[in-house]
């Protein structure tokens, strides 16, 4: 099986984006329905607690198993379980940062759950809880058009794209203060991630987003960065109406103190924050470090693996370091264990009794992967047809057949991985995944796994031979260290 590199066939942006874009507030509950915020009670259960946010990465989104998942709604779940039962969940979904602070203001939710940042000016219109994070705003640019803007000067006479409302405004304002003629767009219709695709494509110069965002990009952008710093570092915070915050306040300051001590929250934000660094010559140095120590201690299974399913045991193998970085014992916040990070849907789905068990992890990985193969489409050629297999491991393949529709409508290959990757994007934008049978996807996550794993998949090609059963199994005794492992060291 060869593999090829390619680079994504791309729409034109603007045509995209200036299509109708859903205004509808929606308001969806902790199992799943969702309603018109003009139908919500009038007078709201005092136990159920309202939370507005927005569809992104950092927030509320459905992950592979039709699940809600994000850093906030995670947050917000588990403040609603430590206060215990009658307490009940709401989200509240609003298709733009602008309207988060109305929302709240107006009485429609109890609690702002949206990556805010803590600024003087919001300070003076609402009541903060316990800040969990910390964020740094970046004017993000591509190196391949423009030098790196690093003061004011540089950004003059620019093609400068702001999200309205937020707080990337009030850093801008607040250079503008110092440098008059700096001026900038406000827009309500894009995203902070759809500005920095922007950025990417060319077609605006600058934007200003979190440092963690931008790490994301450029996983999908390479030739992404960021510039100068605006303003020094911002917390995030949920945030509350004055009016009558002052007790769900002293709730949320116990509540983040406990998830706090007990690593739930250091747990959270690596969930969704910690592996946001492209693939770096560091980290092939320590993935070809890890296959000299730990995974000569599962060749063996790669390889009987192998000969159940036909899958190369190096895609095997690269699949479970993206994983678990072949840790036998890795397990994430939501209970995926073992070397393959096996759900236990997928486990009872294999017969799987143990998932720390590397013997049952890793075949059942290998089983699961080829039964996701066999519900993509034959007629896909390779290695596109493993591309799409890989990225419907990751996220599902609802989400991948709505990313090949998607490329279809515009015109593109739903059968090649180049235009599906284009796809997956257009997931987070309004006027197209809420036509899309599976709704919202932060849908760069499959895109970069799918990436990380060819990656390292093409150095095992590089170090280590193809198994045939016929010949003396894998020593690695035998196997020289690579060129790169050894400068490192």
């Amino acid at each position: 099986m060869r593999f090829f590199s390619g680079k994504s066939t791309h729409a034109v942006w603007f045509k995209a984006i200036l299509a109708t874009v859903c205004a509808t507030l929606l308001a969806c509950s902790d199992n799943g329905s969702q309603k018109h915020l003009a139908q919500a009670k009038a007078k709201p259960d005092p136990y159920t607690i309202r939370f507005v946010t927005i569809n992104s990465p950092s927030t509320y989104f459905i992950d592979s198993q039709n699940n809600y998942a994000g850093l906030e709604y995670d947050l917000a779940k588990r403040f609603v379980e430590f206060l215990g039962p009658p307490y009940k969940l709401e989200f509240i979904v609003v298709d733009s940062f602008d309207k988060v602070f109305p929302t709240l203001l107006r009485g429609d939710a109890d609690i702002a759950a949206a990556d805010i940042s803590i600024t003087p000016a919001r300070k003076r219109q609402v009541l903060f809880g316990p800040a969990f994070n910390q964020v740094q705003a970046m004017v993000v640019y591509n190196r391949d058009k423009n030098n790196e803007p690093n003061n004011a000067e540089a950004l003059f006479e620019k093609r400068i794209v702001l999200p309205k409302s937020t707080s990337f405004v009030e850093r801008m304002r607040e250079l503008q203060s110092k440098s008059p003629t700096l001026t900038w767009k406000e827009t309500d219709k894009l995203s902070s991630e759809q500005l920095i695709e922007a950025v990417a494509r060319n077609e605006i110069d600058f934007t200003v987003a979190d440092n963690h965002l931008v790490a994301i990009m450029q996983y999908n952008y390479p030739q992404l960065d960021a510039g100068m710093m605006l303003g020094q570092a911002d917390k995030i915070a949920w945030a509350l109406n004055k009016l009558h915050g002052e007790e769900r306040l002293a709730q949320m300051q116990a509540f983040f103190k406990k998830i706090e001590k007990d690593g739930t929250l250091r747990n959270l934000l690596d969930r969704y924050h910690g592996h946001t660094k492209r693939l770096k010559p560091v980290d092939v140095t320590a993935f070809l470090s890890k296959s000299h120590t730990l995974l000569p201690k599962y060749v063996r299974l790669f390889k009987s693996a192998q000969e159940i399913t036909d899958i190369d045991w190096r895609l095997l193998a690269a699949l479970s370091y993206q994983e678990s970085h072949w840790d036998n014992y890795s397990t994430s916040p939501t209970n995926v264990r073992g070397l393959m990070m096996l759900t236990e849907q997928t486990s009872n789905m294999m017969n799987v009794t143990d998932r720390l068990d590397p013997k049952q992890s890793v075949m059942a990985g290998a089983k699961f992967l080829l039964w996701m193969k066999d519900r993509i489409p034959s007629r896909i050629p390779e290695p596109d047809r493993t591309f799409m297999t890989l990225a419907a491991y990751n996220n599902g393949v609802g989400h991948l057949e709505d990313a090949r529709i998607i490329a279809q409508k515009l015109g593109l290959n739903p059968d090649s991985w180049a235009d599906v990757k284009r796809g997956y994007q257009l997931l987070n934008d309004p006027a197209y995944y809420v036509n899309a049978r599976h709704g919202y996807c932060s849908c760069g996550a499959p895109v970069i796994y799918t990436e990380l794993v060819r990656s390292y998949y093409q150095i095992m090609q590089k170090y280590f031979p193809t198994y045939d059963p016929g010949v003396d199994p894998y020593k690695i005794a035998e196997t020289k260290m690579p060129w790169l492992l050894a400068k490192a060291s």
